[in-house]
């Protein structure tokens, strides 16, 4: 029997110090431990991307949109190169790599690109190897390879698209919210939480 593909995805909550890398590090280990093959997308730590928003705020008023997506993409690198630290550390092999080294594909537009496509030959790679693949969430490349971020919840898309395309059997994403719901239930408290979604309706939301 082929193990399972599972994706999971972290938030900026879930990585915001080096504890909480370690926390996650271990869940991951459990899963990796069991033989599935692990595919984990994570967010910049806690409010770093709120911090470089601030550093080019105080540079420019109107910064350009190739730059500040070359900017914003440096959070999750960060992330992922200490979870796959993390992960090494408890003797699980653990690769990190960016949008742009695994060839996610979007349509080009600055600071609210989608995705059109992922190539998962790297990631098929490492799996063979038994590594668990670390992925930068929220970013991706045009077809000149600038760097592309994906909006707000772009993180969450990452997961989804990754999942989709590497026909996940599972899909976690774990955030401070206890669900997905119809619009953001801060904001509109009739909003209802799905159940369950697929991949596509996932993507449209």
């Amino acid at each position: 029997m082929s193990s399972k593909i599972v994706v999971q995805k972290y938030g900026g909550t879930s990585v915001g110090d080096t504890t909480k890398i370690k926390n996650v590090a271990k869940r991951i280990k459990r899963y990796h431990d069991e033989g599935q093959k692990v595919a984990v997308v994570v967010s910049a730590m806690g409010h770093t991307t709120d911090e470089l928003v601030d550093l080019a705020d105080q540079i420019s008023k109107n910064p350009p949109k190739r730059e500040m997506d070359m900017l914003l993409s440096t959070g999750e690198q960060v992330s992922i190169a200490l979870l796959a630290i993390a992960l090494n550390e408890l003797g699980v092999p653990a690769q990190s790599f960016t949008g742009s080294q695994l060839k996610i594909l979007t349509d080009g537009n600055f600071s609210n690109g989608k995705i059109e496509m992922i190539d998962r030959s790297r990631i098929d790679e490492s799996f063979n190897k038994g590594k668990v693949v670390i992925v930068a969430g929220f970013q991706g490349i045009d077809k000149d390879e600038n760097i592309v971020t994906l909006g707000r919840g772009g993180s969450d898309t990452s997961a989804v698209a990754l999942a989709a395309a590497l026909g996940a059997d599972e899909c976690e994403i774990y955030t401070d919210v206890d669900g997905v719901y119809t619009a953001d239930p801060r904001k509109i408290p009739t909003a209802k939480m799905h159940k369950q979604i697929t991949y596509e309706e996932m993507l449209e939301l």
